[in-house]
């Protein structure tokens, strides 16, 4: 039913005010609207049961964010106390913690410093990278997707 109709309103009819006009759209939108015999709204014996229903938004399905491993890279000519700094600094690691790391990188050519969000990840690769330029070290740090 156009809006119109609902507020019979007409070009004869004297004009609204803002306010006015605001107070009978609220009026129309708190009324339930119920469907008419010619509608649907009677059943089929012709008995005067009326439906109604309530509409209700779907909660929105959230997931969990994909996590992503950040390694470290061996190599032979970055220091191993500069290792243990950059994992303090960056990874927040103790320093029994960030030894254990830069000993698992140096023997194995690997190890894994934490296990972060896409954005948390990539920060953290860039801040080691950004880090190891700016001293002159060929330390090499990657992320991949859990």
């Amino acid at each position: 039913m156009p809006l119109a109709m609902l507020l019979r309103i007409d070009a004869s009819s004297t004009a609204m005010t803002a306010s006015e006009g605001v107070q009978a759209l609220r009026a129309v939108a708190t009324t339930p609207l119920r469907l008419g015999p010619d509608e649907g709204g009677r059943d089929k014996e012709g008995g005067g049961k009326v439906d109604t229903g309530t509409i209700t938004k779907p909660k929105p399905k959230t997931k969990r964010p994909s996590l992503y491993r950040v390694l470290l890279l061996n190599d032979d000519y970055t220091p191993m106390e500069f290792v243990v700094l950059v994992l303090q600094d960056v990874f927040n690691k103790s320093r029994d913690e960030a030894m254990r790391i830069m000993l698992h990188v140096h023997n194995q050519g690997v190890g894994e410093c934490g296990i972060y969000p896409f954005e948390v990840a990539e920060t953290k690769v860039t801040r080691v990278m950004d880090t190891a330029r700016k001293n002159q070290h060929p330390l090499q740090c990657v992320m991949e997707k859990q």
